[in-house]
């Protein structure tokens, strides 16, 4: 029996992610199971750089959003109406 495939990330899934995000994470943010993205490194084409700690792979924020084609953050309507935004605009 094969697992589900993963939910990806919404949009603000992956605007609220912190500094580094685990393979899994990463994963889900371009569509593809773990088991995809660990192939994808043993290969050297996984879509973004990975770093390798102890036993585990992190993967940048700032890589990840470059590989899925972000340049910037947007701001959403609902920040702007509860005043999280307007730091971005004084």
């Amino acid at each position: 029996m094969t697992a589900p495939a993963p939910t990806p990330l919404t949009f603000r899934e992956i605007f609220d992610l912190p500094v580094s995000v685990d393979l899994r994470t990463a994963a889900r943010a371009f569509g593809m199971c773990l088991g995809t993205a660990y192939r994808l490194i043993a290969l050297g084409t996984f879509p973004c750089p990975t770093l390798r700690v102890g036993h585990r792979h992190r993967v940048l924020t700032t890589d990840l959003l470059r590989a899925l084609g972000v340049d910037e953050r947007p701001v959403f309507a609902d920040e702007i109406a509860d005043g999280a935004a307007l730091t971005l605009f004084d």
